[in-house]
C-alpha cells in the first residue's frame, strides 16, 4: 500500500474550495447545463491558458526557424535552435501553470491529460468534455492571435504555423515516439505530484521535460503529446497529414501512464488533478485518495 499524505498546502486548497469540491462530489447528479453554469470560469481559464501557451509556441517557432529571424541567423544548427525553442515553450508552460488561471483550472492544457485524470476518477464526465472543448478552442485562439500579430511570418514555409508532423522515419516511428513522450510526461506529473517534498515543483518538472523532449524527440514527430496543440496548428496550416497520430498516441500514452500509476499504487488514485497544488484557488476536481478500478494487477 503506497504511503499517503496530505500536506498543509493541500489541506488549505480543500478548505478554500470546499463549496466547489462538494459540488464536484455531486457531479454525477449534474447535467451538462449545470456543469457549465457552475464551472464555466474554470473552462474559460483553461482555454485562456492554452491560448497563451499556443501563442508562445508559434512565437518561438517563428523566432527559431524564420529565415529573417536574428536567432536563426545567429545560432547555427538544428539542435541549438530546437534548444532555444524548447526552453521557450517549457518556460511558457511553467508560467501558465503557476499563473492564477493555471492554479485555478489545474493547468492541464491538454485533452489527453484531462482524459487520463478522468480515468483516475478526478473529475466528472461533463467537466472532462467541457475541459477538452475549451482546450481545443483555446489552442485555436492562440494560433489565431499569433497569426495576426506575426503577420505572414507564421505562415512561412520554414515555420508553417508550428505544425507537428512525422519525421524522416515515418508515421509508425512518430506514433511510437508520441506514445512514449506522452507516457513519460504523464507519469512524471503523477508520481512527482504525489511526492510529499516534490509536489510543489510539479509544474517545473513538466516544463523541463517538455523542453528536453522537444530538443531530442521533435525530429521524430514534432513533439506534440497534445491533440489540441497539433489540431490548432494543422487547422491554420491546412496540413492534415498523419493528424491521426496526434489524436490517438497522446491519449494512449497518458492513459497507459494512468494504468501504470494505479498498478504501482495498488489501485489508489492521485490526491488531485491540479499540476499546482500549493494554492488557495477553488477546485472542480475530486480531492482525496480513493481506490480506482484497475485493468491490470
Amino acid at each position: 500500500m503506497p504511503r499517503l499524505f496530505a500536506s498543509t498546502s493541500r489541506i488549505s486548497t480543500i478548505v478554500a474550495g470546499s463549496s466547489l469540491a462538494q459540488g464536484a462530489e455531486r457531479g454525477h447528479k449534474l447535467k451538462a447545463i449545470d456543469s457549465l453554469r457552475l464551472h464555466w470560469p474554470d473552462y474559460l481559464m483553461e482555454a485562456g491558458g492554452l491560448s497563451i501557451y499556443m501563442f508562445s509556441v508559434c512565437a518561438f517557432a517563428t523566432l527559431s526557424w524564420h529565415p529573417a529571424s536574428p536567432i536563426r541567423q545567429f545560432i547555427d544548427g538544428a539542435i541549438p535552435r530546437r534548444a532555444v525553442m524548447g526552453l521557450g515553450i517549457g518556460t511558457a508552460l511553467i508560467a501558465v501553470v503557476v499563473s492564477p488561471w493555471g492554479r485555478r483550472s489545474g493547468g492541464h492544457l491538454n485533452p489527453a491529460m484531462t482524459l487520463a485524470f478522468y480515468r483516475l476518477g478526478k473529475l466528472e464526465l461533463w467537466d472532462m468534455l467541457f475541459y477538452a472543448g475549451s482546450q481545443f478552442l483555446g489552442a485555436l485562439a492562440g494560433v489565431a492571435v499569433a497569426a495576426h500579430v506575426l503577420r505572414g511570418a507564421l505562415g512561412n514555409t520554414a515555420v508553417h504555423y508550428a505544425v507537428t508532423a512525422p519525421g524522416v522515419y515515418g508515421d509508425i516511428v512518430a506514433f511510437v515516439a508520441e506514445v512514449m513522450v506522452s507516457f513519460v510526461l504523464m507519469s512524471t506529473i503523477l508520481f512527482v505530484s504525489e511526492h510529499e517534498h516534490l509536489a510543489r515543483y510539479t509544474p517545473y518538472f513538466a516544463g523541463a521535460l517538455v523542453a528536453i523532449c522537444f530538443v531530442f524527440e521533435a525530429p521524430l514527430s514534432g513533439n506534440s503529446a497534445n491533440p489540441a496543440r497539433s489540431f490548432a496548428s494543422a487547422m491554420f496550416a491546412s496540413y492534415w497529414h498523419a493528424l491521426w497520430i496526434y489524436f490517438t498516441a497522446p491519449p494512449f500514452g497518458m492513459l497507459a501512464a494512468a494504468e501504470a500509476f494505479l498498478f504501482f499504487r495498488a489501485g489508489v488514485g492521485p490526491f488531485c488533478a491540479k499540476l499546482h497544488h500549493a494554492n488557495h484557488q477553488r477546485c472542480v476536481f475530486h480531492h482525496g485518495y480513493r481506490t480506482v478500478f484497475r485493468f491490470f494487477g
